[in-house]
């Protein structure tokens, strides 16, 4: 992974022609932070994959306003829903054009075939493209969408019906979640004739407001602006790249210089030198997200034959109350943090704030590792990610706090870390120990933070504790079963509290999102869900 090389591709406008040294106003520069890890939306989980590839390349058949949470019309014109509250029929834009590209060139315009091939490849292990390219779909799982959905029908060209198990409460914002970016389904049938079948996560085709142009893995991502986008004022920019910067103070550096004009995640310590340089601009808000430490609860963590401590309540509650956060918040945030003490920020509709934190009384741990009968100098996993995050701006530095934390009652953190989609690979697959990790919240309802993150039906995707408890999950999904806000508000608050009790997770922070751009960007619209979109975006001369 590049970190401080300030290589060729770097230089200004060059990025976009080779040649001129000023950027045309249609042209833009984003410093992303990593690479993707491939470019099908359904595959992914992390913000990373869903800026190169469901903000720019797909659209949905729902979603949301540019920089807030209401649900709007995308591919589908409008939808229905049944009395009883599992019919949803769905009436879809007519005439809109799949990208052309070197690779594909679609004879006909989206239609129901389309969105029956995006989900049926979802729902179905032995659908024909599913087999020939094998993969999971985290989100789709996580939120039991394969277990609800019980079909998908095509009424006619443009009219599509979904048939639920039960109630699903969410069910129209999650449509418009980036995992739910529809595919082409001829692209598709091209692909399963040539035995190409994973060119689909290589080589994306959508509807969206960019086209997909080419891939250097950690170098740059190119598209061009769509021509023939069926919603033509929100292209305003003809060549969008991607220059992936890990490093903060590199993009910093080349956002001053102009060879890009948007950035993200900038260091605490380089927030006030940006609000003061004249030719930039940094919007902020207050942040939708979490960072948080997941404890893995599973008996033996995977690859391990020893005994796991932290399966055990006592050994979750001495960790968390050894957890000095104010001095996490204070070293790590710099400021731009507010504490957290509940498993989803108190922003979101149904957060309890009777709930309270443990004291920070290590004392007390020590106490409660002696009753657990674990031993001093017992040595447990702390996996730090190697990227920044909304939710985490320097998660080494935060771990290596934790590990002097725990230290002090007697457990050995060892810090591991990964290449980032390698951390999400492992962690999903249950490898680690504790582990640092966040959330920024992808529709504004509570499933999204309590059943995406602590339920069952995440324990193999996002759910990075394993915890699996039955009285939580019972009262999270009777919560999505019924429409009235009131009554889901009271059992997510029940749920809350048994989170709480049970410590999956020690909440840390919430943080504020800054977005450093250029004082030339007009109308970028920061995402509560910490995506970065360019539709609807331009560049002054």
């Amino acid at each position: 992974m590049l970190k401080h090389a300030v290589i060729p591709f770097l230089l200004g406008a060059g990025l976009l022609t080779g040649a001129p040294s000023v950027l045309a106003a249609s042209n833009l520069v984003f410093c992303s932070e990593g690479s993707p890890a491939g470019f099908d939306p359904g595959q992914y989980t992390t913000g990373t994959d869903f800026d190169a590839s469901a903000e720019t390349v797909f659209n949905r058949l729902t979603q949301f306003e540019r920089g807030g949470t209401a649900v709007i019309p995308g591919l589908a014109t409008k939808w229905e829903v049944s009395d009883d509250g599992k019919t949803y029929t769905f009436h879809l834009r007519e005439g809109v054009k799949f990208h052309t590209t070197d690779y594909f060139k679609p004879s006909r315009p989206f239609n129901a075939d389309d969105v029956l091939f995006t989900f049926n490849r979802m729902l179905d292990k032995d659908q024909p493209f599913r087999k020939a390219y094998p993969t999971e779909f985290p989100y789709f799982t996580d939120m039991g969408m394969d277990k609800n959905i019980a079909k998908v029908e095509k009424l006619d060209e443009h009219t599509v019906k979904f048939t639920l198990n039960e109630v699903d409460a969410a069910f129209i914002q999650n449509l418009a979640m980036s995992f739910a970016s529809i595919q082409s389904a001829e692209y598709a049938d091209q692909l399963l004739k040539n035995g190409k079948a994973a060119d689909i996560n290589q080589k994306p085709i959508g509807t969206g407001p960019f086209v997909f142009s080419k891939y250097q893995k950690d170098a740059q991502i190119r598209f061009k602006g769509n021509k023939d986008y069926w919603q033509p004022e929100d292209v305003k920019i003809d060549n969008l790249v991607f220059a992936i910067t890990t490093d903060a103070s590199v993009r910093m550096q080349k956002l001053k210089k102009n060879e890009c004009q948007v950035t993200l995640f900038p260091r605490p310590a380089d927030i006030e030198p940006l609000k003061a340089d004249k030719h930039l601009q940094m919007p902020q808000q207050a942040g939708f997200n979490l960072g948080y430490i997941a404890y893995n609860v599973m008996d033996k963590i995977k690859g391990s034959n020893e005994p796991n401590p932290m399966a055990q309540l006592k050994v979750r509650q001495a960790l968390d109350m050894a957890v000095d956060k104010k001095k996490i918040i204070e070293s790590v945030y710099q400021g731009a943090g507010q504490l957290a003490v509940n498993a989803m920020p108190p922003t979101q509709w149904s957060y309890d704030d009777s709930i309270k934190d443990a004291p920070f009384d290590p004392e007390k741990a020590k106490q409660l590792l002696k009753e657990a009968g674990i031993k001093e100098g017992t040595e447990i996993t702390l996996w730090a990610m190697p990227v920044q995050r909304p939710y985490n701006p320097n998660a080494k530095l935060m771990a290596e706090m934790l590990q002097s934390d725990w230290a002090k009652i007697g457990i050995k953190a060892k810090i591991v870390s990964y290449e980032w989609g390698e951390y999400i690979k492992r962690s999903k697959g249950g490898e680690q120990g504790a582990m640092l990790i966040g959330w920024s919240g992808d529709n504004g309802d509570p499933d999204n933070w309590l059943g995406t993150l602590y339920g069952c039906d995440a324990v193999d995707g996002n759910n990075f504790s394993k915890w699996c408890y039955k009285p939580y999950d019972d009262l999270i999904k009777q919560a999505k079963a019924t429409s009235d806000q009131a009554k889901r508000t009271e059992l997510y608050q029940q749920a809350q509290h048994i989170l709480k009790e049970q410590v999956p997770i020690t909440p840390i922070a919430h943080s504020t999102v800054y977005q450093p751009m250029s004082a030339k960007v007009k109308d970028f619209k920061i995402s509560p869900f910490a995506l970065n979109a360019f539709y609807g975006v331009s560049v002054d001369k």
